[in-house]
């Protein structure tokens, strides 16, 4: 499909349009995710380690 140099143009616009939108809502989640480890604190940190196939953990024998 050819498009002409109008259409290219408003294409351009339409697509920096939606980058800026998507970084705008990124920038959001990432605050909301930050803010969601921050409520977890520490001690949850700590036990985000991987477990074992059963959901145990493999702490000492």
């Amino acid at each position: 499909m050819q498009m002409t140099p109008e259409q290219l143009v408003e294409e351009y616009r339409d697509t920096v349009l939606e980058l800026h939108l998507t970084r705008r809502r990124l920038a959001v989640v990432e605050a909301e995710n930050a803010a969601l480890w921050a409520q977890l604190g520490p001690e949850e940190e700590r036990h985000s380690h991987p477990h074992d196939e059963d959901g145990g953990h493999r702490h000492g024998s």
